[in-house]
């Protein structure tokens, strides 16, 4: 079963396929491909679902939507970016770097105290004291 915080990255990752889906329903995106690369996004999500831990083809593939889909790249949950690292993280400028940094800081520090942290919430307040 998966951990709270990879449910809430599920969920970014459906918002994602979502998206992508929608593009190809609207025929901005054409072609067999596209529907390979759903398939390969469905296959990323139901790994993580059984937290294989490997998150190297999150990594390739995020970087592949900003090459795929330019069009949407700002529309690509900042956190995707973050919780596959690598090569995703030269998609966030230093500013979002910063940020979630510090995110990671205050829930490492939540965890030492045996409190919750709500990665949603706390983002949501930090970005708007920013």
């Amino acid at each position: 079963m998966a951990t709270a915080p990879i449910q809430y990255h599920l969920a970014l990752l459906g918002q994602l396929r979502t998206l992508l889906a929608a593009m190809g329903e609207t025929e901005q995106i054409a072609g067999e491909s596209h529907q390979l690369f759903l398939e390969r996004l469905d296959e990323l999500t139901a790994s993580l679902a059984t937290a294989s831990g490997d998150r190297y083809p999150g990594q390739e593939l995020l970087c592949q939507v900003f090459q795929r889909y330019p069009q949407i790249a700002h529309l690509v949950p900042r956190e995707l970016l973050w919780f596959f690292g690598g090569d995703c993280l030269h998609f966030m400028p230093d500013e979002e770097i910063s940020l979630f940094q510090l995110m990671e800081e205050r829930r490492f520090a939540a965890e030492k105290n045996g409190e919750a942290f709500d990665w949603p919430a706390e983002l949501q307040q930090l970005v708007t004291r920013h």
